[in-house]
């Protein structure tokens, strides 16, 4: 039962890990997004290229940690139904606490860089993803009690 509540959680964090090491490090991206950049634009500028390489890490950090949120809080909620605000709290700060160790470990990678604005960038997703989650519990529990 335990499993079949954190297993994702599980996969999704080596997923993040298997990131954080040379396969998701700016060179290795550049591979598939350059292309497909120069195939919807064959005239589009460098300048814009490394605007939109940057846009996309960027998002990835944020939605990374929201998905990674969203199933940490299912693993903690396990088989219990609703939202309570210990939930919701232990689920952000494993999620925060795991992104600070991903950037220590990118911080060891040579082709990669630790940031604590990543760290933050990733914290931020958890949080947004805790409001939505919160929000959705929120809009549910209080339809469900007007019928």
């Amino acid at each position: 039962m335990l499993l079949r509540y954190w297993a994702p959680v599980l996969l999704w964090a080596l997923l993040i890990f298997c990131f954080s090491t040379n396969l998701g490090s700016p060179r290795h991206t550049s591979r598939f997004l350059v292309p497909l950049l120069r195939w919807l634009n064959p005239n589009v500028s460098n300048a814009t290229i490394n605007t939109v390489q940057h846009l996309v890490r960027k998002t990835a950090h944020f939605s990374e940690y929201f998905i990674f949120y969203l199933l940490i809080f299912r693993g903690v909620r396990s088989d219990r139904k609703g939202w309570r605000w210990t939930w919701g709290l232990a689920a952000l700060t494993i999620a925060a606490g795991y992104s600070a160790l991903d950037e220590i470990h990118q911080a060891f990678v040579i082709s990669r860089t630790a940031s604590p604005w990543d760290s933050l960038l990733d914290s931020v997703g958890a949080f947004v993803a805790s409001i939505v989650v919160f929000l959705w519990y929120f809009f549910f529990r209080r339809r469900a009690g007007s019928s």
